[in-house]
């Protein structure tokens, strides 16, 4: 079967592959989502660091030790968690394959295959229902007193995209049948920055850097995420490149589209080749 991805084509009957980051991006700016998905217009992407993804893998390979033994790990017991597991399920290893959206469902009033690549699961093997994790890293500031890091928090702008990818996960996991329980769990990972005597083992060619564990959990809410894939089809249909988010971006998100901004410099300046 002829897969339909990458830039929209109206003309095929495929259903239309949209992964879970995409839809991020059309919530964002329709505008910018128009002009990558219609037009074939790349616009600058955020790179993604490789520490991150170092600490995904490395917490990972964490929980599937007590995969394989169908035992919470010690920090989920620590955190009142003891009654879960690490998901054992047959098609965990594909769930976690974003490129390919290894966790996916067809939503058919859109004619599209929805999905992406999660961090963990973990089971209540009991009530057979499901919890949604995801693996965050991040190297924060001081606490107030200054004596430790500052805790993290859900809240700020900029953390809605965090708290839709769970809603999105957990309506994918639904689609296929899952019993999903509506808490979800951030863990965080924090480098210490600011209380370790320097990283460098003397005596070695290593480094070492301390990280601060965090369990954030958060009560998702999908009930936004089909009328959320039909706007998003809308907008694949529509013959004109939609207005840009006149806010949203900036690190307090109350900035419009940068995107736009540099498209409009472009054009006041003649710049165009």
């Amino acid at each position: 079967m002829t897969r339909h991805r990458g830039t929209f084509k109206p003309e095929m009957t495929e259903p239309y592959e949209i992964s879970r980051s995409r839809v991020e991006n059309f919530i964002k700016c329709p505008a910018c989502f128009w002009m990558d998905r219609v037009k074939g217009i790349k616009l600058p992407e955020t790179p993604q660091f490789l520490l991150n993804s170092a600490t995904d893998r490395l917490l990972k390979k964490d929980f599937d030790k007590y995969r394989k033994l169908q035992k919470p790990h010690p920090l989920m017991i620590r955190h009142g968690l003891g009654h879960l597991v690490p998901y054992g399920h047959e098609d965990f290893e594909k769930w976690t394959q974003s490129t390919q959206l290894g966790l996916r469902t067809t939503f058919e009033p859109a004619n599209f295959i929805f999905g992406g690549g999660l961090d963990d699961v973990w089971h209540d093997p009991v009530k057979d229902e499901l919890f949604v994790v995801d693996y965050k890293s991040t190297a924060g500031g001081k606490s107030e007193d200054e004596t430790k890091l500052k805790p993290i928090s859900l809240d700020g702008p900029w953390k809605g995209g965090l708290k839709r990818q769970m809603d999105m996960y957990q309506w994918i996991l639904r689609q296929n049948g899952f019993k999903v329980n509506p808490t979800g769990y951030f863990l965080y990972v924090n480098g210490d920055q600011h209380f370790q005597n320097g990283m460098l083992v003397e005596d070695l060619d290593m480094a070492m850097m301390n990280f601060d564990v965090q369990l954030i959990s958060y009560d998702a809410d999908d009930s936004w995420v089909p009328d959320t894939l039909m706007q998003i089809k809308a907008c694949l249909h529509q013959a004109e490149c939609p207005e840009h988010a006149d806010t949203g971006f900036g690190q307090r998100e109350d900035e419009p589209c940068h995107n736009n901004r540099f498209l409009q410099g472009v054009k006041q300046h003649n710049l165009l080749f």
